[in-house]
């Protein structure tokens, strides 16, 4: 997934980008309505997270001139709760607005919420690898990899959950499911084998010592 972030503030681009580079979301970053404009026409995104009160050009102007051109599902972002923001941004097409200050946590579960209301759940994205659960197909840099059930199962639980340790035991019952009886070892050479088709990115599973897991993308 391609999402742009669209705010005057910095501190508030940053906070975004790291929340959604974190669920593995790609991201661009615009300091005003006008760089959003500019880079919607080079690029495809996913979602638009777009603040209303900017230089150069304000959200609303911008959000009205991203819909003449693409159908973009956007988050509106405001200091302001004034209902008449809500409801001019609601009439230009938002999926949702959101009023500052706001919980990143909060953010990225509406986040989800509008990509799975748009229909654009069925791929998931980190980097350059590529899940497809429609053709139930993985692509590595724009290339098929051919993984086995239980390496589509496992690679698509370590791009879900980016940056946190998942114990073998957990792997187990997120995978395999809780009756499956499987040692360590069995779980080790799983992982080794999709460690194996990965190429390039085959140390962002990392090893955690006496726990398990952890996926961190690493693009060289």
């Amino acid at each position: 997934m391609h999402i742009l972030v669209c705010d005057d503030e910095q501190l508030i681009r940053d906070l975004i980008k790291d929340y959604v580079e974190n669920e593995g979301y790609k991201c661009d970053e615009a300091a005003n309505g006008a760089e959003a404009v500019e880079l919607v026409e080079d690029n495809d995104y996913d979602l638009i997270i777009m603040d209303i009160m900017m230089p150069e050009m304000d959200g609303m102007s911008a959000v009205k001139e991203i819909k003449a051109i693409k159908d973009i599902p956007v988050i509106m972002l405001s200091a302001r709760k004034e209902e008449y923001d809500k409801l001019q941004g609601f009439d230009l097409g938002i999926d949702d607005y959101v009023t500052k200050p706001f919980s990143p946590k909060e953010l990225i579960a509406r986040i989800k919420a509008v990509l799975k209301r748009n229909g654009n759940d069925d791929l998931l994205t980190c980097g350059n690898i590529v899940i497809d659960h429609v053709s139930h197909e993985v692509k590595i840099d724009n290339e098929v990899v051919e993984l086995t059930s239980t390496q589509y199962e496992l690679l698509t639980l370590f791009i879900s959950n980016p940056g946190v340790a998942l114990s073998r035991d957990k792997i187990i019952e997120k995978v395999f499911g809780y009756d499956y009886e499987a040692d360590d070892r069995t779980i080790d050479a799983h992982i080794k084998l999709l460690r194996s088709k990965m190429g390039k990115y085959r140390d962002s599973i990392k090893t955690i010592r006496n726990v398990g897991y952890k996926f961190v993308y690493e693009e060289e």
